[in-house]
């Protein structure tokens, strides 16, 4: 099941309807109140990071599931190549200070320098969720990216994974204050996993849950 595709932005068009979106889905999917709970406010996290964004930012939003396995889209245009791949994927060295505070402000900073790239020194911190993957590897199709819009077993270039940031919390001695991030964190707590990743001119996040 796909559900109808949400055009919203960070000046808040769209925010309601999606938001609709995920009650309807809830219901039809019959998930129980505890379910239709999380699906809401999985959407609402997602929903209030968009309208975090600074600029005029726009994307697509929708939810798919395969036997009770959703998974909540944000599709954006970026101007990221090659080279501003390889520049954010290599951080720096500029330490934990420059890092936007909060789950959702970490996530929120990630998905928008891949949607407008520039040379700001990237925070080391961010690594600790980096699938790091080569620069050949970015050559995805722009074909490719476009399909995942229409087929749930599509899968992006993914970048950045929740759940790897996790185990770097959990296993770093010096990560006290993420781990302590993650444990208040609604999203990271209600979430199976969230990614990040690039295709083409697309970039799209993606959180999962299984009910």
């Amino acid at each position: 099941m796909k559900s109808d595709v949400i055009h919203v932005n960070s000046e808040g068009a769209g925010v309601e309807s999606a938001v609709k979106q995920a009650e309807a889905v809830a219901a039809f999917k019959s998930l129980d109140k505890k379910g239709t709970i999380h699906l809401i406010l999985l959407t609402e996290e997602m929903m209030g990071m968009m309208q975090a964004l600074t600029g005029e930012k726009e994307a697509d939003f929708w939810i798919d599931d395969k036997d009770g396995s959703f998974r909540l889209h944000l599709l954006a245009e970026t101007l990221m190549n090659a080279e501003t791949r390889e520049k954010l994927l290599s951080t720096s060295t500029s330490g934990k200070n420059a890092a936007a505070k909060g789950v959702m402000g970490k996530i929120r900073d990630i998905f928008s320098r891949i949607i407008e790239p520039s040379d700001d020194a990237v925070p080391t911190i961010y690594a600790a969720g980096w699938n790091s993957l080569g620069v050949a590897d970015y050559n995805i199709s722009i074909a490719q990216a476009a399909a995942t819009a229409n087929d749930p077993s599509f899968t992006l270039d993914t970048i950045w994974s929740l759940n790897k940031y996790k185990e770097f919390a959990q296993s770093d001695e010096s990560a006290k204050e993420e781990w302590d991030e993650l444990e208040k964190s609604i999203i990271a707590n209600i979430a199976d996993e969230i990614e990040i990743g690039i295709a083409g001119n697309k970039v799209e996040m993606i959180i999962y849950k299984k009910f």
